[in-house]
C-alpha cells in the first residue's frame, strides 16, 4: 500500500460526501467503473452498472437539505485493488414526509485501479435488523 494511493481513495471517497449533499449524481456517476456492481439501500436486491438517471430519480425523492458523513474510514490498498469500510450517516426529508429521518449504515467500498486512476467497482450498505422476531431495520442505532 502507498500513502499516496491510500490519499486518492480517501479523497475520492470525500469527494462521494460532497457529491451526495450537493445531489451531484454526474460526480458520483463517475466514480464507478462500468461494470460496478452495488448492494444499495434502495431495492433492487443488486444493481449492474451506474444508472445516472435513476440515481437523479432518487435524489428526485428527498426535500430539503441531505447530510451524508462518513465516519470511521479505513482503506486498505494492495497493487491495484483496495477496499473500505466505514459507518455512514444519511439524514433528509422523504418528500411528502413532515420530517427528516437519520439513518446510520455500514458501507464497504472496492475499488480498482486504471489507466484513469481509481474507479469503485463493487459498493455494498447495509443495516442491521433485530432478531427478536419483529424482523425490524435497527434504524435507530447510532455509533
Amino acid at each position: 500500500m502507498t500513502e499516496h494511493d491510500e490519499k486518492q481513495i480517501r479523497d475520492l471517497m470525500a469527494v462521494r460526501a460532497q457529491a451526495m449533499t450537493s445531489r451531484d449524481a454526474e460526480t458520483l456517476a463517475g466514480q464507478y467503473a462500468p461494470d460496478v456492481v452495488a448492494f444499495t439501500l434502495a431495492p433492487p436486491l443488486v444493481h449492474h452498472g451506474e444508472d445516472l438517471e435513476a440515481r437523479k430519480a432518487w435524489f428526485a425523492t428527498f426535500d430539503g437539505p441531505i447530510e451524508y458523513e462518513i465516519r470511521d474510514l479505513k482503506v486498505t490498498v494492495g497493487g491495484d485493488i483496495a477496499f473500505s469500510h466505514a459507518l455512514n450517516r444519511l439524514s433528509t426529508t422523504p418528500k411528502g414526509m413532515p420530517q427528516p429521518f437519520e439513518l446510520w449504515f455500514r458501507s464497504t467500498v472496492c475499488f480498482r485501479k486504471g489507466d484513469d486512476g481509481w474507479r469503485i467497482t463493487h459498493v455494498h450498505d447495509s443495516t442491521p435488523f433485530y432478531m427478536d422476531g419483529s424482523m425490524s431495520a435497527a434504524l435507530d442505532l447510532k455509533p
